[in-house]
């Protein structure tokens, strides 16, 4: 557990140096310090997501991955083509998924993709069900919602209603949103 202590650590200290710029995190990209903390964090958990890739082998951890990374791209309520597939490669492309065959992954990010498009409400749902699942082991839900914040801040910027499905998620989770600066 002294590793989740030092990530612990590791985040709070970035939400420290966040709150100590005074952004409030909110800014936009350019309008102050808030992007440059966020993409600091991505970074941070990024590296802790790969510190940890031996021991994220597991069905749970899989899909309910692939579940965030769906609602992160759906967040704003569709999916456009592109958006679909640049995330999709960010998901083969992402070190610790390599741990499965990237058809496996591709197909459970594009059906909770569909269902999202077709009913959001219920596709989110069926997500977030997915996601609870990997609830029973601490470390797995931590790297789930850290899978879903590397991916949400691929472009360099968070926006709130992919921050709303994070919380979500780490409400699913019983993982303490605080600990992501949500």
């Amino acid at each position: 557990m002294a590793m989740w202590d030092r990530i612990k650590d590791q985040a709070k200290g970035l939400q420290q140096s966040q709150g100590a710029r005074g952004s409030g995190g909110h800014g936009r990209p350019g309008s102050g310090s808030g992007g440059g903390s966020k993409a600091q964090l991505v970074g941070v958990l990024k590296s802790q997501l790969a510190s940890l890739k031996t021991e994220l082998k597991s069905g749970a951890y899989r899909d309910a991955s692939m579940a965030m990374c769906a609602l992160v791209a759906a967040a704003d309520g569709s999916v456009d083509p592109a958006e679909r597939q640049h995330v999709e490669s960010l998901i083969v492309q992402n070190d610790v998924l390599q741990n499965f065959p990237p058809d496996q992954l591709r197909q459970r990010f594009n059906k909770h993709v569909d269902q999202l498009s077709l009913n959001f409400q219920q596709g989110k749902t069926e997500a977030m069900q997915e996601i609870a699942k990997a609830a029973k082991k601490p470390m797995e839900a931590k790297a789930v919602v850290q899978t879903g914040f590397v991916v949400a801040g691929a472009d360099g910027y968070i926006a709130p209603a992919e921050e709303q499905v994070l919380r979500e998620a780490c409400a699913a989770l019983n993982v303490s949103p605080q600990e992501f600066g949500l």
